[in-house]
């Protein structure tokens, strides 16, 4: 069941996140702050954090905001799976999920950054599976030899 993020999540959606082996120990501090800082205002921002649950475990999340200052562009900050059962369509799900609700609010297109590193060759791969296509690097953007891939899909109206 993918339901709202809520405040109790957050211990479970951290420890999700570092054990996928992906993130960096900064990119887990950045996390906990965009949790604290979603429940304190950015909840009513627009802003968006979805939790997927099964059997009463939390197995995967996504955050998305819309863009500043953009003709209804949404971003992608967020989307893991727990290590154990990925590639099992639990990502696509949430995926998909995120799409319909940025579709429903007239969302245009949802944006997607990530790193070119090795280790994230599974998640570009992800994205182009499911209609996304890459739009553009910035080189050396994350640190030197770490590009930020960008990735771009469109919702027809």
């Amino acid at each position: 069941m993918i339901r709202p993020t809520i405040p109790a999540d957050s211990p479970a959606l951290l420890a999700l996140a570092q054990g996928t082996g992906v993130f960096k120990p900064i990119e887990i501090v950045a996390l906990q702050e965009v949790l604290d800082d979603y429940h304190a205002t950015n909840h009513v921002l627009g802003h968006c954090s979805v939790t997927y649950e099964q059997d009463g475990q939390v197995i995967g999340f996504a955050y998305y905001a819309p863009a500043a200052m953009t003709d209804r562009t949404w971003y992608l900050y967020w989307i893991a799976v727990s290590k154990q059962i990925q590639a099992r369509g639990v990502g696509g799900a949430l995926l998909h999920h995120v799409e319909e609700d940025i579709c429903r609010s007239g969302g245009r297109q949802l944006m997607i950054e990530t790193s070119s590193l090795p280790s994230y060759e599974l998640t570009r791969r992800f994205y182009l599976k499911h209609g996304y296509d890459q739009t553009g690097v910035l080189r050396d953007y994350y640190a030197d030899g770490d590009d930020m891939v960008v990735f771009r899909k469109h919702f027809a109206r």
